[in-house]
Parts: C-alpha cells; structure tokens; sequence
C-alpha cells in the first residue's frame, strides 16, 4: 500500500547504485514490505522509509554497508542479536561482503510495527476520554 510517487522515489533511489548494491536493498525493501503490509513508503532522510503511525523504519545504502534504522527502541529490543554488527543508538550497519540477516530485520520491523500501532492505540483512547 504505497502510492506510486514514494515508490518511484524508492525505485529511482535504489536505481542509483551498483548492481548487486541494488540486490540487497531490494531484498530490505522487500523483507520490510513483508513483515509491515499496511505500512507507506516515502523517502525521508534521504532514505527510503516505512510509516506506520510515524516513522516505522529507514535504510540506505553505504560504500561498505546497508545501514538499518529502526530507531533506538528497535536496536535496543535486540541488542543481542544484532551484537555482531557495528551500530549507534538508533542504527546498524550490515557489511556488504556478509548476508543480509533478513529474518532478524523482520523481527525488528514486526516488533515496531507493535510498537507504533500501540502508541497510536494509546494516542486515540486519549483522545477519546477528553
């Protein structure tokens, strides 16, 4: 469910790197479609990017590494698992020369899909008591 100018904008960034640069972040796009059906596409950051009830999730495409960013709460829920990449407080890094680890990022994705639909819950029974 993305209308078609974000999705240009995904196709037009995903087009502007190398073949099998271009392999990997389809197969991210892909996984990340997968596991947040309902889920919009945009670039944002100059990245292209999932919403949800808010930001959901980026990627990008670096010289050594597909950089993931599923904000702090998402690298914090799996902090163990994704020990073995470089990262930051709200990103991760996977090196180019080594498999995407794409059921983890649908792990990630599904968590923050749960995590946005619950404050946006959370938002509304607000707004309903006022």
């Amino acid at each position: 469910m993305s209308d078609d100018s974000s999705s240009n904008g995904i196709d037009e960034y995903i087009a502007g790197f190398p073949e099998s640069v271009q392999a990997r972040l389809r197969e991210m796009r892909a996984t990340i479609r997968d596991a947040a059906p309902e889920a919009t596409e945009t670039i944002n950051y100059g990245s292209p990017t999932f919403q949800l009830h808010g930001n959901l999730v980026h990627f990008a495409a670096f010289k050594n590494h597909i950089g993931f960013y599923p904000t702090p709460s998402g690298i914090e829920a799996f902090q163990d698992e994704l020990s073995f990449y470089k990262g930051a407080k709200g990103s991760v890094q996977f090196p180019l020369d080594q498999p995407l680890p794409l059921d983890l990022v649908r792990q990630i994705v599904q968590f923050r899909v749960a995590e946005n639909q619950a404050k946006a819950a959370a938002k509304s029974k607000k707004k309903a008591k006022k």
